[in-house]
């Protein structure tokens, strides 16, 4: 028995100690948020939070104006919705102002080596050689260029360059105002690594950002698209947009690539010609068919290929 009231006792303690130290503890806080007032949140100090999502001061003052009371209410461990909508809203706020036309853009796009093996058409990946162009604004128009190939490459609207932005501003249907370019070439110019995908694809991504237009992704790949059809097959154009190692085809709607994976520490050793040489004369060189022995032995070692690049073999 004396055991029990024992227990009963050290029970009761512990009880009336905890609810002590309870009520003096929230006696403190609430005395030190009378006396110090650095801790109480100002509408202000809520502002700076979301301030990342804009650029410049007013916007922020907007910001502050639209927000709701639910945007500055606390956020608890379990409030998973409220934290999503957040998220969706930061980011809504993001693409509208990426949304907003441009006056000077700069794109870095990088080289490619296509039609890998026997990947004709179909194959290709991104080699770490990147070329730098910035479109702006002008009066009038001009090419500039310094770097691989300068003195080669085409300075008139001819430049696959200039064609690109012509098919974003198509695409967003508006008026191509007169534009400026510069390039900072980093790959060789017409030797074999892509040179005219990486000016289509940097052409089009300027020419988007500049007409302040947005494409769809998910399910259509429109950027894909306007470049695949601007090259006529994929095997460039879609490494330089998605990177990596790509198999690209066209499925009778649309143009489609996938990723192959990369084996682990695979370099690439590059061999280029000290000659200019176009890709139409390239092509030219090609039969319009082959034959059956031909097409058989090219797809066995296609599939081959991308099994041995999918195991790392």
């Amino acid at each position: 028995m004396s055991s029990g009231n024992d227990t009963t006792k050290l029970a009761a303690t512990a009880f009336f100690a905890a609810t002590a130290g309870a009520a003096l503890s929230y006696l403190l806080l609430k005395n030190r948020s009378k006396s110090d007032p650095v801790h109480t949140h100002t509408p202000n100090q809520l502002i700076a939070r979301t301030s990342f999502i804009f650029p410049d001061a007013d916007n922020v003052s907007k910001a502050a104006a639209s927000m709701s009371h639910s945007d500055t209410q606390i956020l608890y461990p379990h409030s998973h919705e409220e934290r999503m909508r957040r998220r969706i809203a930061a980011r809504m706020a993001v693409e509208d102002e990426n949304s907003l036309p441009r006056q000077s853009v700069t794109v870095r796009v990088p080289a490619s080596s296509a039609n890998c093996g026997p990947g004709y058409d179909c194959i290709g990946m991104a080699v770490d050689l990147w070329t730098e162009v910035t479109v702006s604004r002008a009066d009038k128009f001009e090419i500039t260029a310094e770097g691989e190939g300068a003195d080669d490459m085409p300075k008139d609207e001819s430049n696959l360059l200039v064609t690109g932005v012509k098919a974003a501003y198509d695409t967003a249907q508006k008026e191509m105002p007169p534009l400026k370019y510069h390039v900072v070439s980093r790959v060789p110019y017409a030797r074999g690594l892509g040179s005219s995908s990486a000016a289509i694809v940097a052409g089009i991504i300027a020419g988007l950002v500049l007409a302040g237009h947005r494409l769809p992704v998910w399910g259509s790949e429109s950027l894909l698209q306007i470049a695949a059809s601007i090259e006529g097959h994929p095997d460039n154009v879609a490494p330089v947009i998605y990177g990596g190692i790509q198999i690209g085809i066209h499925n009778g709607t649309r143009w489609i690539t996938e990723r192959v994976p990369s084996p682990p520490g695979m370099q690439l050793v590059m061999f280029i010609p000290d000659f200019i040489g176009k890709t139409s004369a390239a092509r030219a060189v090609l039969k319009d068919t082959v034959s059956r022995a031909d097409a058989a032995f090219n797809i066995g070692r296609v599939a081959f290929l991308v099994h041995a690049l999918a195991v790392g073999n």
